[in-house]
């Protein structure tokens, strides 16, 4: 069955899907996952984008929850929020059941 998102739900994803919605910030997401925590510099290196850039793009991200720092000595690591891609994979996972019931009773 569909349910309906309330408007105040749609405007604390919106931000989420929009930084995941680059394809940088897409990209810094998937080596944070799959290396764990890692320095701006560290992120930078053969990226083709500039430390500073990356800087940028990880700010919106935290902005939207997606990631977070804390300090290590001189140096700010950067990790995944899990929390919140998990919010993310419930609303695609609503999306994908809705279509799937939205084909089915077209098809008949």
């Amino acid at each position: 069955m569909r349910r309906r998102r309330s408007p105040r739900e749609l405007r604390r994803a919106a931000p989420l899907f929009a930084a995941l919605g680059d394809n940088v910030r897409l990209g810094l997401v998937n080596r944070l996952c799959a290396r764990g925590p890692m320095s701006t510099m560290r992120l930078s290196e053969g990226s083709g984008v500039t430390r500073q850039a990356v800087s940028k793009h990880l700010e919106v991200l935290e902005a939207a929850g997606v990631v977070r720092s804390m300090r290590v000595g001189r140096e700010r690591l950067w990790e995944v929020d899990a929390s919140e891609l998990r919010h993310a994979q419930d609303w695609l996972g609503s999306i994908s059941r809705d279509w799937t019931g939205a084909l089915k009773a077209y098809v008949g």
